[in-house]
């Protein structure tokens, strides 16, 4: 079985799918119970380096760089939105991106949301 999370009309669910062999038919389609929504989680990032911290409290609207990339000083690496407005969030330094959340988690002030190495 392999685990999958869903998003359907913004809710997230999270979703096991049985792998089926190729050439087999579907003999029953047996009705399961939706599952409840799941929340995207914050990853577990390491405290090597320079963090940054949410300013304020919101919800990760995008990421604007790849998880790994090299960024420079002052490069929007993604967007914090706030009470209905978007920020971008910046590199407070030279280093290599790794984020400690994803795309559509909420934080709270001063959440670790990336370390630059």
């Amino acid at each position: 079985m392999r685990n999958f999370i869903v998003t359907i009309d913004g809710k997230s669910y999270s979703v096991g799918v049985d792998e089926v062999e190729s050439g087999a038919s579907i003999e029953s389609v047996v009705p399961v119970q939706a599952a409840a929504p799941v929340a995207p989680k914050a990853q577990k990032i390491s405290a090597e380096g320079e963090k940054v911290l949410s300013p304020f409290p919101g919800l990760i609207k995008n990421l604007l760089v790849a998880d790994g990339s090299a960024v420079k000083k002052d490069q929007p690496i993604m967007v914090l939105e706030a009470m209905k407005m978007d920020n971008e969030i910046t590199a407070p330094c030279d280093g290599e991106v790794t984020f400690g959340v994803v795309k559509g988690a909420n934080v709270e002030t001063n959440a670790v949301l990336a370390v630059l190495s």
